[in-house]
């Protein structure tokens, strides 16, 4: 009844906001146009406004650039509007015609909708995406990545941090066979994507997963990761290197959690502390995406199909990237971000894995993290 409600109330809201652009569009001529350059705004204005450098907004638009279909119509809006008209709503997750009467920019409704598809799609492509997120696939990065983590957190062998975060969206249709509405309503009574993470020292995002609806598991999402078979291969190889996940995860040979008993060892709450205390760097990386890009921020809703969502998450990760590795200051989380997946216990129950399996990977998972105990925490 409460997520009948809430759909109920963003409806409406939506239809008048629609409303509104219907009135804002017949006053306003021309659309097609920027009213003020952007780009002769401060540096500071211009990342409040669109979150990016300037330099990096202008890379981004060449990349648009060169992937944009032929315009077929005079009037068709450019890469340089197109980019700022999606950055700005990446960035507010307003509705769209806020953003068409932006005081930078005077665009319609429809035609802000053509801009965040076509740079949300672009953003897609698997040889931009790919490029930009990107999980470690040999050894010299991987022994990059445990060097910075020891030197930085001192934690041995870890490569990455792991966890799942909701992204709010629309309530599908019931009766959508492809996205059924009911499995979207997540543990705390709203619709969402639950979004896998993972994330290295410097809170580059090296995978994400979008594609799971906000009733899934945490630990099930990673069962069906493409980064776990990476990390039984590279197990299997005889290398050691960890992610670190919370009790929701099972504790593994490649992925170290917590000791969730009380052992009053205090080698055992060293190791708990500084687990929790590195791990921490997902969260904060979860936070700083979202505040960031608060399109994605659970009161802002993202009013698209599932599969669209999932692409705009996808966009928002990309950039997320670009703005780490042209050291963007990083902005401050609020409390309300940080809405993660569920915790659970220390072998969570696997469907679709073998047991027998599953028991070997446990003790095996078991004997590092006692050695690992052993050597660094006594």
């Amino acid at each position: 009844m409460v997520a009948m409600d809430m759909a109920y109330r963003n409806a409406v809201q939506l239809h008048i906001a629609e409303q509104l652009e219907n009135i804002y569009n017949f006053n306003e001529r021309p659309r097609f146009h920027i009213r003020d350059d952007p780009f002769e705004l401060s540096e500071r204005q211009f990342r409040n406004i669109f979150r990016l450098k300037k330099e990096t907004t202008n890379r981004l638009i060449n990349i648009v650039e060169d992937n944009l279909i032929e315009p077929s119509r005079s009037s068709a809006l450019d890469a340089t509007v197109q980019v700022l008209a999606a950055l700005r709503f990446y960035a507010s997750g307003s509705y769209q015609n806020c953003i068409g009467k932006n005081i930078h920019m005077a665009i319609s409704q429809p035609s802000i909708s053509r801009c965040i598809r076509n740079v949300t799609n672009i953003l897609n492509l698997p040889e931009i995406f790919n490029n930009w997120v990107r999980f470690p696939n040999n050894l010299q990065e991987l022994q990059q990545l445990r060097n910075k983590f020891w030197i930085n957190h001192r934690f041995p062998g870890a490569i990455g941090c792991i966890d799942c975060t909701h992204v709010a969206i629309f309530p599908p249709p019931k009766e959508d066979e492809n996205y059924p509405e009911h499995i979207y309503v997540n543990r705390k009574g709203y619709h969402s994507i639950n979004v896998q993470l993972i994330c290295d020292t410097d809170l580059r995002i090296m995978n994400v997963n979008a594609r799971y609806p906000g009733s899934t598991h945490d630990s099930y999402i990673w069962n069906n990761s493409n980064v776990l078979p990476i990390m039984q291969d590279i197990y299997n190889r005889g290398h050691r290197f960890f992610l670190l996940g919370d009790s929701g995860y099972a504790l593994r040979p490649w992925m170290m959690t917590p000791i969730i008993n009380n052992d009053p060892n205090i080698a055992t709450r060293r190791y708990n502390d500084l687990q929790m205390s590195t791990r921490s760097l997902i969260e904060r990386c979860n936070g700083v995406l979202k505040m960031r890009f608060r399109c994605l921020l659970k009161h802002r809703v993202l009013h698209y199909q599932p599969d669209v969502c999932s692409k705009i998450i996808n966009a928002c990760t990309v950039l997320h990237n670009m703005c780490i590795q042209d050291n963007m200051p990083l902005p401050e989380a609020e409390d309300e971000v940080l809405d993660c997946g569920q915790d659970g216990i220390e072998d969570v129950n696997e469907p679709g894995i073998d047991m027998l399996n599953r028991n070997h990977e446990l003790i095996a998972g078991r004997r590092i993290r006692n050695n690992l105990i052993r050597q660094y925490f006594s």
